[in-house]
C-alpha cells in the first residue's frame, strides 16, 4: 500500500454524551443526526473545501486546505448549533466538541489519513467544552492574525497518548439567543422577578399525611381548589396549580421558589383524610420578605366541611397579605353537592392533556360524576373539554364527540354563568365549532371573571392563531405563561404555533423541540416551521418520523378539522407541510 506524506489542518469533531442519547431515545438522536449532517455540517465543511475523511457513528475527522478554512468551517458550525439547541433542554441538546489541529500525516492510497496529525486533532477535541473549539499551537499561530478571535490559553496540556504536551487554546463561539418572548410583549401585568407584585402567591401541593397514596388525589384536588379560589380574589395573582406541582416532593428553599415564580407568598402545608374527618396544616411565608412565617393555622373538621374549609383557608389567606378583614366568603364557585362526585372530578383534572387512556379514564369518571350530581357545573365543563381532546388530538370520533362537548359546555354555563372555568370550556368548544365571534366572547369573560385561568388565556391564543392575528397570539401566550411558567405540553405548542405565524421560524422550532411537547405530536407543527427556516432536510426527516405514525395523514383533512378562518392563516402551514413532502 502506497503512502505520501504531508502537512494538513485536521478537524475532528464529536457529539458530546452521545451514549446517553442513544440509549434515552436512539430513533430520534439517529433522525436529529442525519438531519443535521444533510442541512448544516456537510454543506458547510462543502463551503469550505473540506473533507471528510471518516465517519463514526456520532463524528467525524475532515482535512481541510488551510486551518483559517477549518477554523471558520467550526466556528460556522457551532453557531448553527447554538440557533438549534436554543430552547432545548441540556439534557436533550445535541453539542459537538470540536479539536483542530495543523500537523504531518500519512494519506493512504485510500484516501484515509494517519499520523500524529489525526491523532493529536481526535485529542484536542476529547478536551474541548462542550460547543467550543479547542485549537493547538501550530494550528492556533495559523489564524492568530487573520481571524477576529476571542480564546482562552488552557496552557500546556497533556492529551492522552501523546508523549508531549501540546499547549491548547479554546475559541468560544457565539451565544444562545434568547426564544422568550420580550417582556414589551407581557402587556400590563409584566413583572420582574425582583418585584414580585404585592398580592402575588405561590400555592405549594399540600403533602398527603394519611398513610395512604391512594389519597394523594384528594390532597391535589384540595390544594386545586384553594388556588382556584384564591385566583378569583379580585387583585390576586397566583401561579397555576402546574408550575407549583413541579416542585412536588423536592427540597428547595421557599425563597428560591418564589424567585423562580415570580411571587412575594408561599403557602404550604398537609392534609389527612379519614373515613369522617379531615386535618389540614397550613402556613404562609413571606418568602420574598426572608422567609418569615404569617400565618399558620390546623383545621380539624368533618370531611362533609370541606368546601367550609376551602373557604376558611382562602379568607385568612387573603386577610393576612391583603389586609382586608371582614370578608365572610370568599369563593361564589357553585359546589358539588355529592363528596363522590367530587372525588372522581378531582381524580379526572386535566387528564385530557395526559394521554389518550387518561383522558379515556377521565370521560368515565366525569360521567359518573354527574350521574351522581347531575348539576355539578365542574364536572360538565371538564367533560366537555376531554370530549373536545378526545377528536382533536386522540383519535377519538368527531361524531358523537363534537356534539356531546358543546352539549356539556353550555350545561356548565348554565349552571353557573359566571365560572370562569366554565366560560373557557365553552368558548373553546365555540372555537371547534368555529363560532369564532363566540368563542372570543367567551374566552376574553373568561379573563376578566378570572384573570388568573392561565388555561383561558392559551386557548385566547390559539384563537388568535386561527383568527390569523399572530401578535395577538403571542401577547397572550406570554399572558398565560406568566400565570403558568412551567406549564404542560399544550402551552409550547401553542406559543410554536403562534411563533411560527408570526414567522418567527427559528423560536417555533425551539419551542415545538422541547421535550414536553415534541413526543405529543408537536412534530406536525415543527415541520413546516424547519421548512420554512430553511432547514428542508431536517424537515423531511421529521415529516418521514410523523407519517410512518400517522399513514393516512393529509394536508387537506388537516385544515379542513382545524377551524383557521381563512386560508390566508392556514397558508404557512400548507406552504411548510408541502415543502416537507407532506401529502395533499
Amino acid at each position: 500500500m502506497s503512502e505520501n506524506r504531508k502537512l494538513a489542518a485536521i478537524l475532528a469533531a464529536d457529539v458530546v454524551g452521545y451514549s446517553r442519547l442513544a440509549n434515552e431515545d436512539e430513533d430520534r438522536t439517529l433522525a436529529r443526526l442525519r438531519a443535521l449532517r444533510s442541512d448544516l455540517i456537510d454543506p458547510t465543511i462543502a463551503v469550505h473545501k473540506g473533507r471528510v475523511i471518516k465517519r463514526t457513528g456520532d463524528g467525524a475527522l475532515v482535512e481541510f486546505r488551510s486551518v483559517v478554512d477549518a477554523v471558520r468551517c467550526a466556528i460556522e458550525v457551532q453557531n448553527g448549533m447554538l440557533e438549534r439547541n436554543a430552547g432545548v433542554a441540556p439534557d436533550r441538546r445535541i453539542e459537538f466538541r470540536i479539536g483542530i489541529h495543523l500537523g504531518d500525516v500519512v494519506e493512504e492510497s485510500d484516501g484515509d489519513l494517519m499520523g500524529d496529525g489525526v491523532n493529536i486533532a481526535s485529542r484536542l477535541e476529547g478536551v474541548a467544552a462542550p460547543g467550543s473549539i479547542c485549537l493547538s499551537e501550530d494550528a492556533y499561530r495559523q489564524v492568530r492574525a487573520r481571524l477576529d478571535l476571542s480564546v482562552t490559553d488552557l496552557g500546556n496540556t497533556h492529551l492522552k497518548n501523546i508523549a508531549e504536551p501540546i499547549r491548547v487554546y479554546s475559541l468560544q463561539v457565539g451565544t444562545v439567543r434568547s426564544t422568550t418572548i420580550p417582556p414589551s410583549e407581557f402587556g400590563t401585568s409584566h413583572r420582574t422577578r425582583s418585584t414580585p407584585p404585592t398580592l402575588s402567591v405561590a400555592v405549594l401541593p399540600l403533602v398527603n399525611m394519611s398513610g395512604d397514596a391512594e389519597q394523594t388525589f384528594f390532597t391535589d384536588g384540595l390544594t386545586e381548589d384553594i388556588i382556584t379560589d384564591l385566583s378569583n380574589v379580585p387583585g390576586f395573582f397566583v401561579i397555576a396549580r402546574n408550575s407549583t406541582f413541579a416542585y412536588r416532593g423536592k427540597s428547595i428553599d421557599v425563597r428560591q421558589i418564589a424567585h423562580d415564580l415570580g411571587v412575594k407568598y408561599i403557602l404550604e402545608g398537609s392534609a389527612r383524610r379519614s373515613a369522617e374527618r379531615l386535618r389540614i396544616n397550613v402556613q404562609l411565608i413571606d418568602a420574598a420578605g426572608g422567609g418569615n412565617h404569617v400565618w399558620a393555622e390546623r383545621f380539624d373538621r368533618d370531611l362533609a366541611d370541606i368546601f367550609v374549609v376551602q373557604d376558611e383557608v382562602t379568607r385568612r389567606v387573603v386577610q393576612a397579605i391583603s389586609g382586608r378583614i371582614g370578608m365572610n366568603k370568599i369563593s361564589t364557585r357553585s359546589r358539588p353537592s355529592n363528596l363522590e362526585a367530587y372525588d372522581l372530578c378531582v381524580r379526572s383534572r386535566e387528564k385530557w392533556a395526559m394521554s389518550k387512556s387518561e383522558n379515556r379514564e377521565a370521560l368515565s369518571a366525569l360521567e359518573r360524576a354527574i350521574a351522581l350530581d347531575p348539576n355539578y357545573c365542574e364536572a360538565h365543563g371538564n367533560l366537555a373539554v376531554s370530549l373536545l381532546f378526545g377528536w382533536i388530538n386522540w383519535g377519538e370520533p368527531r361524531i358523537p364527540y363534537q356534539a356531546n362537548a358543546l352539549m356539556h359546555a353550555q350545561r356548565a354555563v348554565e349552571i353557573d354563568p359566571n365560572d370562569s372555568d366554565a366560560c373557557s370550556a365553552l368558548g373553546y368548544v365555540q372555537l371547534y365549532e368555529r363560532n369564532w365571534d363566540e368563542a372570543k366572547s367567551l374566552l376574553e369573560l373568561a379573563t376578566r371573571l378570572n384573570p388568573n385561568n392561565a388555561n383561558a388565556g392559551i386557548w385566547l391564543a390559539e384563537l388568535h392563531v386561527y383568527l390569523g392575528k399572530p401578535q395577538d397570539a403571542l401577547k397572550a401566550c406570554a399572558e398565560a405563561l406568566l400565570l403558568n411558567p412551567r406549564p404542560h405540553h399544550a402551552y409550547y405548542w401553542v406559543l410554536g404555533m403562534a411563533q411560527f405565524a408570526a414567522g418567527q421560524y427559528e423560536e417555533a422550532i425551539a419551542t415545538l423541540s422541547r421535550d414536553e411537547t415534541y413526543g405529543t405530536g408537536s412534530r406536525v407543527n415543527l415541520i413546516p416551521a424547519l421548512a420554512l427556516a430553511s432547514r428542508v432536510p431536517e424537515a423531511r426527516e421529521e415529516a418521514r418520523l410523523f407519517l410512518a405514525g400517522n399513514p393516512g395523514w393529509k394536508i387537506a383533512d388537516f385544515t379542513t378539522n382545524l377551524p383557521f378562518k381563512s386560508m390566508n392563516a392556514a397558508e404557512p402551514f400548507v406552504e411548510g407541510w408541502r415543502l416537507a413532502g407532506m401529502p395533499d
